[in-house]
């Protein structure tokens, strides 16, 4: 039996990168997929790759920090498949390493947007439709950002560790209504999340130290086996906590 069998799965940010290798992997492993991204090319893409193949999945144009966006995901998941078995928070947004001083508001609410709130809104809709299925599991990408205090700018930094406080609140809360919250805290990894990335100066020279202790990236592919494995009843006992998967970087 596959690993998500007869599963169903919302994944944001699926259009490229981890969350692409998390659409294809989970759908390979029978689940059916809801493929969500804010580019509309992406998801369709990715959706042609996945039903090509004879398995599922469906797609949507979502900006996550949207909360009628999330709701019409949702709204998709449920009207299509019926349930919501696993939800993937991938999608985010880096800030150029930009330093408190020198955040805009614009800045601020853009990266708070997509990497905290979105995956509340989420969050929310899932745990409510979860309770009533008396089950569920909850994936969040966090980052070592979210455990450290210098792999990004003011604005990641504070988002990711926003996100792993929700992680670990979620899981405890509602770990005896069968429902597990999770997160991954990925280091570098070989996507295009820096795609038109133009980095705050001070905020590079300041960082930049500490990148040359990196071992090595990782592959997208790579991150989408440790989710996989996460949302499976493999890790059934395994909740409200952060699994790093930075190839020994935060070991420095």
């Amino acid at each position: 039996m596959k690993a998500l069998e007869n599963k169903v799965a919302i994944i944001t940010g699926a259009g490229s990168g981890m969350g692409k290798a998390m659409a294809l992997l989970f759908a390979a492993e029978g689940a059916k997929v809801v493929v969500s991204d804010i580019n509309t090319d992406r998801v369709n893409e990715v959706v042609k790759e996945i039903t090509e193949k004879g398995l599922t999945a469906k797609g949507i144009t979502t900006n996550i920090a949207i909360e009628h966006d999330v709701r019409n995901l949702f709204t998709l998941a449920m009207l299509t498949y019926g349930s919501v078995d696993v939800l993937v928070n991938n999608a985010g947004v880096m800030d150029d390493f930009t330093p408190a001083a020198e955040v805009t508001d614009e800045l601020w609410n853009r990266v708070m947007g997509v990497n905290i709130n979105g995956p509340f809104y989420a969050c929310r809709l899932a745990l409510q439709q979860m309770l009533k299925q008396g089950k569920g599991v909850i994936v969040n990408i966090s980052s070592i950002g979210g455990l450290q205090g210098a792999r990004a700018g003011a604005a990641y930094t504070a988002s990711k560790h926003a996100l792993v406080g929700l992680t670990k609140n979620i899981g405890y809360i509602y770990g005896t209504k069968g429902i597990r919250c999770n997160a991954i805290a990925p280091g570098a990894v070989n996507t295009n999340i820096m795609e038109g990335a133009s980095f705050n100066k001070f905020g590079a020279e300041r960082i930049n130290p500490g990148l040359g202790t990196n071992l090595r990236m990782a592959e997208p592919n790579e991150i989408a086996e440790l989710a996989l494995f996460l949302a499976s009843d493999k890790a059934s006992n395994i909740n409200g906590t952060v699994v790093t998967a930075d190839g020994g970087w935060t070991s420095f």
